[in-house]
């Protein structure tokens, strides 16, 4: 009995002070002597403030946190906030005394318009609340509270010089935040005016005060019309907009690639032909999906009917060989088809007079000159007519059988008879000349 009472007591003191212990530290309160003591340990405890900044005119809210130190309630009347440049719009909300509990924190929410025409600058508006004991010392405190007539920045950060039509192109819209605070809900809205823009709409969110986003949009170009970007975001919980223009300027691509045509030769017999060249590109931009093909008059045959390139890199050349019919070579279109960089379908058109390429020689041809003139569709440079000079052919790629009048590029075997003619003859020549005293010595026997 006696060991069952010792455990016992023992169970009820430790339960006792572990009651006790919990009470200190969840109260965590200041003895007050007398309501005077109690209503001098009411503070302020924190603030905030939405939005972070002021627009002149804007209205916002103004939280004050009021924490009661003391072991007992106090109650605070007459809670405001004074200043010159603001006016509270729910001070009717205040109109009766509030009871802070003992070691609790009370939030006081302000709706506040700040004065349209106040400057730009940071204000300290005061908080009071009025204890409801008689002889408590007033609880007051400074609110910072900055005002910025700084506007939101849109405009058009990256775009081309002008815009194919039918065409694709990607801009920027960059969205700068020049002003103290945050801005939040960024939302940029694209007006395409009959052209198309993708996307149509893009939310951005915050943009952190002092500092900027740029924001990517591709439009196809439908008729020369403005597209307009319309902006909208919050400060706190007020909405404001802005808005850019973006000019849209058809014209051809400065930075487009331009496939030129060159050093043509041409093989053929009738009116069927093998031309063969080279395509070079003379842009600022690669070309992808290159391809060639000839246009009527000619009608393309097999095997070449049309010639892939694939890519084509700026500065770079590929060469080239097409078959086809044609019964005029006079003017014979050479069309280049390629991609750029957005996935745009673009084509050049080059006419070539294939006519001083081409003379009977039994049952070929050589090369031998020509020229060209072109036209151009789609976002590059005006191409036309480029590649119309410095055909390769004749004695400029001679060597002995220029001699002859052969060697010339894509002259085919009956281009070397001449050559071989020759050859037979200077060998049949040496065997004479050292046969010549046997054939002599024949002769006279006869």
């Amino acid at each position: 009995m006696k060991y069952r009472f010792i455990i016992v007591s023992f169970l009820v003191l430790l339960l006792c002070g572990t009651f006790a212990s919990a009470a200190s530290i969840s109260l965590n309160t200041v003895q007050a002597a007398n309501p005077q003591a109690a209503a001098g340990l009411v503070y302020v405890s924190g603030y905030t403030l939405s939005p972070e900044v002021f627009y002149p005119g804007e209205t916002g809210t103004v939280t004050v946190d009021v924490t009661n130190a003391a072991n007992t309630s106090v109650a605070l009347d007459q809670l405001t906030i004074i200043d010159p440049h603001l006016v509270v719009d729910n001070q009717g909300s205040f109109t009766t005394a509030t009871t802070i509990g003992p070691g609790t924190t009370t939030a006081f929410n302000f709706i506040v318009t700040v004065d349209s025409d106040v400057p730009d600058g940071t204000y300290l508006p005061l908080f009071t609340g009025v204890p409801n004991t008689f002889g408590g010392t007033v609880v007051h405190s400074q609110i910072p509270l900055q005002v910025d007539s700084s506007n939101v920045i849109a405009s058009i950060s990256l775009k081309p010089a002008t815009f194919g039509m039918n065409e694709t192109d990607m801009v920027n819209v960059s969205i700068v935040n020049p002003r103290l605070g945050d801005i939040s809900d960024v939302l940029i809205v694209a007006n395409g005016n009959g052209n198309v823009v993708s996307p149509t709409e893009s939310f951005v969110g915050p943009v952190p005060a002092g500092s900027s986003v740029n924001i990517p949009f591709a439009i196809t170009v439908n008729q020369q019309s403005d597209v307009t970007f319309n902006v909208s975001f919050r400060n706190g919980n007020n909405i404001h907009t802005t808005s850019v223009d973006l000019p849209i300027n058809t014209g051809n691509s400065l930075t487009a690639a331009v496939p030129v045509i060159n050093n043509i030769a041409l093989v053929g017999t009738g009116n069927s032909f093998s031309m063969t060249g080279d395509v070079t590109n003379a842009g600022i931009t690669d070309a992808s999906g290159l391809v060639l093909y000839v246009g009527a008059p000619a009608v393309p045959v097999q095997p070449y009917t049309n010639y892939a390139v694939g890519a084509l890199a700026s500065d770079d050349f590929s060469s080239f060989t097409l078959t086809f019919t044609a019964n005029d070579l006079s003017a014979i279109p050479v069309t280049i088809q390629w991609k750029d960089a957005n996935g745009n379908t673009l084509t050049t058109t080059q006419t070539l007079d294939l006519r001083s390429l081409y003379y009977a020689s039994g049952t070929g041809s050589r090369s031998s000159g020509g020229a060209s003139s072109g036209s151009f569709s789609g976002a590059g440079s005006a191409a036309g007519g480029a590649g119309a000079s410095q055909y390769g052919g004749g004695a400029a790629r001679g060597g002995i059988g220029g001699i002859f009048g052969g060697g010339g590029r894509g002259g085919g075997l009956s281009a070397f008879y001449p050559l071989i003619a020759g050859g037979l003859v200077i060998i049949i020549a040496i065997a004479l000349w050292m046969k010549r005293k046997w054939i002599i010595a024949r002769f006279r026997k006869q």
